[in-house]
């Protein structure tokens, strides 16, 4: 039995829907629903009442929400008190960031701030987005790197938590192009003619921002879906072996393009279509009870200092 079994189940008690908690999770319904009925295995009873709706959990499943909240709570607590004891890492950052940005724009950012603020031990935990998060909700982490933008904002209280600006990313599609460096796909396409296109999951931040690109744009794109995938980076092997179209950051695809690799698929009239995003770390707001590392303060001033 996994732990996130438990979390996806507390999720389900409190919003009554599969869709909904396979959001609020970053899965697809699907994985979300496998999830519950592996919990129910392991329970060895069922655990939602799947004859009504909205959802409703069945008297086993009340039992388990009540010892899973106490259960959930105990390990933050036991995992909070083994973290104090480790003095040894005291000088050791830990950033939460989302898969996209650890594969593209960390490593990039990690090595430029070594050359303006000196050499830092850090400790990259890759996530999806949701989880992310709840690790600087959950105090599992000193920082939060993630992407904003204003129609897809994280729901962080500005009241406990602060934020700066490292930076801005791009997100535009890009496909293989033919032996004579044409791009292989040309957007919009036709109606009679869709266009493979590489999309991301249901749930994928990246994904929902995307979705917001297409439906902005000035002309109707014929898109078919041909493939899926959480990650940027799956997204970007399946456009360089000529599977399609990907809407992907351009920090993920600098080097592609350099090579002639990857190209953009835009006509000149369309070549407005791209999305701005921020790049914003976060951190809990020091207070008396939540006192920052000495390191990650100072990084943390530095970065204030030279905001992007």
């Amino acid at each position: 039995m996994e732990t996130k079994w438990l979390e996806d189940f507390v999720s389900l008690a409190e919003t009554r829907s599969f869709s909904r908690s396979a959001q609020l999770r970053h899965v697809t319904q699907p994985a979300f629903s496998r999830r519950i009925q592996a919990l129910e295995a392991w329970a060895g009873t069922d655990l939602v009442d799947r004859s009504s709706y909205p959802t409703r959990l069945t008297a086993a499943g009340e039992t388990l929400y009540a010892q899973s909240l106490e259960l959930l709570q105990s390990l933050q607590s036991t995992r909070a008190m083994l973290r104090g004891h480790a003095s040894a890492g005291q000088d050791v950052i830990e950033f939460a960031v989302p898969h996209t940005l650890a594969f593209t724009f960390f490593p990039a950012w990690v090595s430029s701030l070594r050359e303006a603020f000196g050499p830092i031990k850090s400790r990259l935990i890759a996530l999806n987005v949701h989880d992310a998060a709840m690790r600087l909700v959950e105090g599992s982490c000193d920082l939060l790197i993630a992407y904003h933008h204003a129609a897809q904002p994280l729901q962080l209280d500005a009241d406990r938590y602060e934020m700066v600006a490292l930076g801005r990313e791009s997100l535009a599609p890009y496909c293989k192009p033919d032996a004579a460096g044409t791009p292989l796909y040309r957007l919009p396409g036709r109606a009679g003619h869709p266009l493979p296109y590489l999309g991301y999951a249901p749930g994928a931040y990246l994904g929902q921002v995307t979705d917001l690109l297409i439906k902005q744009a000035g002309t109707a794109l014929h898109l078919d879906r041909v493939y899926e995938t959480d990650m940027a980076e799956g997204l970007k092997v399946m456009a360089l072996e000529g599977h399609g179209i990907a809407f992907l950051p351009e920090s993920a695809v600098q080097k592609e393009l350099h090579a002639g690799k990857l190209v953009s698929p835009l006509p000149p009239e369309l070549k407005g279509l791209e999305i701005a995003m921020e790049v914003r770390a976060y951190r809990e707001r020091p207070t008396g009870k939540h006192v920052p590392k000495r390191t990650a303060q100072a990084l943390w001033a530095f970065l204030a200092e030279h905001r992007a």
